[in-house]
């Protein structure tokens, strides 16, 4: 599962501003609202967006997004999460 956290974090401690950080990279607002969502299903973002926040931010990509990992157990009723 994808996850945002790291970015918004990072928009927190770096006192960020959505809008213009949006204006700036010339990000749509519904790419912005999937960063910025928070929802434990975190829609897929561009690698060449991703590019563009690291490099205005001078940051890795593990500051923008992070993988966490669902582990399915299967057994003879199915998969359960």
């Amino acid at each position: 599962m994808i996850s945002y956290k790291p970015f918004q974090k990072l928009l927190i401690d770096n006192e960020i501003k959505v809008t213009v950080l949006m204006k700036e990279l010339n990000i749509s607002s519904v790419t912005m609202a999937t960063l910025n969502a928070r929802t434990k299903n975190n829609k897929p973002v561009s690698l060449s967006t991703i590019e563009k926040i690291c490099m205005k931010l001078n940051c890795k990509i593990s500051d923008v997004v992070e993988i966490k990992w669902i582990i399915e157990f299967s057994c003879c009723f199915g998969y359960f999460n």
